[in-house]
C-alpha cells in the first residue's frame, strides 16, 4: 500500500534537509577515502529484520514499505516538521512581527497566541505558494508518476527551498557563518550548503523582523509618551498611562486599517 499523496509530499520535503545536510561542505577539500569496515553482525541482523518487515515484495526493489514502517517513518518525520516550518519558511518573520505588534498595542493576551500562530501559518502558505508550486511541479508530481527517482526528487525539492532561502538571506550573515565554518568563497549562491545557509537564513529573518517591529512600535510609543505627559501635567500620576493610551492605540490601528496594511506589507517583504 502506498503513502497518501499528502504524506508522500511531507516525507519528500523533509527528507531533502537530511540529504543536503549530509553532503560535505563544498568549500572543503575532499578527504581521502577511508577503509571499508568489516561487516557488523548487529547491523546485519537489523538489516535482516527490516527486510522481513518489508515483506516478500518489498525487499530488494522499489516496492512500497509495509504499513507499519510507513507509519513509523511518517511519525518520525512529523516530529521535526515544526522545526522545519520555523527555520526554512517565512513563518518565523511573520510570527515575530505579530508578537511585537501585540506588545506595542499593550495587549497581553489578545489576540491569543494560537490565533497569531495560525495567522502566521496561513500567511506563510500564501508567501510560500510559488516555492511549493515549484516543488510540486519539479519533484512531487514527477516522483508520483515514476518519472523521477527518490534521490532526484529530493534534490529538486531541496533546490526550490534553497533558492527561496538564499533570496531572503543577507550576504553579511552568509559571510559570517562561512568564516566560522572555515570555508572559502562560493562561486554562486547555489553552492552554499544547508549547514551554512540555515543559520544565516534564521539570523537574517530575525534581523528583518526586528526592523519591521521597530517601525511598528514608533507610532504607539508616541501615543504612550503623549498620554503620560498629559496625565503628569494634570497631576494624575497614580493613574496608569497604559489604561488611557490603549483605546487611542486601538483607534489609530483601526483607522489606518492596520491588519490589512500589516499583512500586505509582510507579504511584500518577501518579494525579490
Amino acid at each position: 500500500m502506498r503513502l497518501p499523496a499528502i504524506l508522500r509530499a511531507v516525507a519528500l520535503c523533509l527528507a531533502a534537509l537530511t540529504m543536503f545536510w549530509a553532503v560535505p561542505d563544498l568549500a572543503h577539500a575532499a578527504a581521502p577515502a577511508a577503509a571499508v569496515p568489516a561487516p557488523d553482525p548487529v547491523a546485519a541482523g537489523v538489516g535482516a529484520a527490516v527486510e522481513r518487515a518489508l515483506g516478500d515484495e518489498g525487499a530488494g526493489d522499489d516496492s512500497p514499505l509495509s504499513m507499519s514502517l510507513q507509519l513509523l517513518v511518517v511519525m518520525g518525520l512529523l516530529t521535526i516538521l515544526p522545526a522545519l516550518v520555523l527555520m526554512m519558511t517565512s513563518f518565523l518573520r511573520i510570527l515575530v512581527v505579530l508578537s511585537i505588534l501585540r506588545q506595542a498595542l499593550g495587549l497581553q493576551g489578545s489576540p491569543p497566541g494560537q490565533v497569531l500562530a495560525g495567522l502566521a501559518l496561513f500567511l506563510s502558505l500564501f508567501v510560500m505558494a510559488p516555492t511549493l508550486d515549484v516543488v510540486n511541479a519539479q519533484a512531487i508530481a514527477p516522483y508520483a508518476t515514476g518519472a523521477l527517482s527518490a534521490d532526484a526528487a529530493i534534490g529538486k525539492a531541496g533546490e526550490a527551498f534553497h533558492t527561496f532561502m538564499m533570496a531572503q538571506t543577507r550576504e553579511a550573515n552568509l559571510i559570517m557563518f562561512t568564516d566560522m565554518a572555515g570555508g572559502g568563497k562560493f562561486a554562486s549562491g547555489a553552492e552554499v550548503p544547508f549547514s551554512i545557509l540555515l543559520p544565516a537564513f534564521v539570523t537574517s529573518e530575525l534581523e528583518t523582523a526586528f526592523q519591521i517591529g521597530f517601525m511598528i512600535f514608533l507610532p504607539f510609543l508616541v501615543i504612550d509618551l503623549v498620554v503620560a505627559s498629559v496625565l503628569m501635567s494634570l497631576g494624575m500620576m497614580m493613574l496608569s498611562p497604559t489604561i488611557i493610551s490603549l483605546p487611542f492605540k486601538l483607534l489609530l490601528f483601526v483607522l489606518v486599517d492596520g491588519w490589512a496594511l500589516l499583512m500586505g506589507s509582510l507579504a511584500l517583504s518577501f518579494s525579490t
